[in-house]
């Protein structure tokens, strides 16, 4: 279901809103307790989602009697699934007309199926060389004390954010809100991380208000950005905001991540 919903991609995405490797829509995913926020889409989390998918697809299951409906809905909705088998008066899956599109689906899914099944039988060849190796990779807790730079997470291990953002999809931007966070890193770079993040982390809070600006009379983010040197983007992205975000005398802005 994976391979035909996104083609395994974290951050596919349709028009319509879904997103992931399971293509959740964002209500079915929180109902099945996936964060989807600012902060946190765990639609893109893979051990996550699945576990949200095989839930909803087992609910499917069970609400429509067979795998072939189960998928059909999962496709178009059960809503929609549900008035068509009322109207029809059918709930045999092959007996429904349905949209080409979920009707395609379900033969998509059997053909991969067939084909992970037996790569030979189709022409297939695979030597353990032609694989990619699995990612070798630890879980580690962090506990935010307030909404941190993910930079400064990488740093701390050893590694880099784009690494960070690879092995963690979830995390939407360059910041880890407050909180506590369970996320993925590189084998072994956890060992003394605790140690180089509070060091860190205690530099980071020290020179926190050298990177706050604070807006004067008749500024706009085109002109601060100017001023200051940083790309408009970039100050935008700090501060979470677009160019329709009216700014104030006062306010505190993030000139530096």
């Amino acid at each position: 279901v994976p391979i035909v919903e996104s083609s395994l991609r974290p951050h596919a995405g349709s028009s319509k809103g879904a997103m992931g490797f399971w293509q959740f829509m964002p209500a079915t995913g929180k109902n099945y307790d996936l964060q989807v926020d600012f902060e946190k889409d765990e639609r893109r989390n893979l051990q996550k989602s699945t576990e949200a998918a095989i839930s909803y697809l087992k609910f499917l299951h069970e609400t429509f009697g067979s795998w072939t409906l189960a998928l059909a809905a999962y496709n178009m909705g059960e809503n929609g699934l549900k008035s068509e088998i009322l109207t029809q008066k059918t709930n045999n899956f092959y007996d429904l007309y349905l949209s080409l599109e979920t009707r395609s689906y379900i033969f998509k899914i059997l053909a991969v199926k067939c084909i992970l099944s037996n790569p030979g039988k189709y022409g297939f060849q695979f030597s353990p060389e032609d694989l990619y190796k699995p990612l070798e990779t630890d879980t580690m807790g962090l506990d935010c004390p307030e909404e941190l730079p993910l930079v400064l997470v990488a740093r701390a291990l050893g590694t880099t954010f784009k690494t960070m953002k690879e092995l963690n999809p979830e995390l939407r931007g360059p910041y880890v809100a407050r909180g506590f966070h369970r996320l993925t890193i590189p084998k072994g770079s956890g060992n003394g991380f605790q140690e180089k993040f509070n060091n860190m982390l205690n530099q980071w809070i020290s020179e926190k208000e050298k990177r706050i600006y604070v807006v004067r009379p008749g500024d706009n983010l085109s002109m601060i950005a100017e001023r200051l040197n940083v790309p408009l983007p970039a100050l935008m992205q700090w501060n979470k905001m677009d160019m329709r975000k009216t700014i104030h005398p006062g306010d505190r802005l993030v000139v530096s991540p």
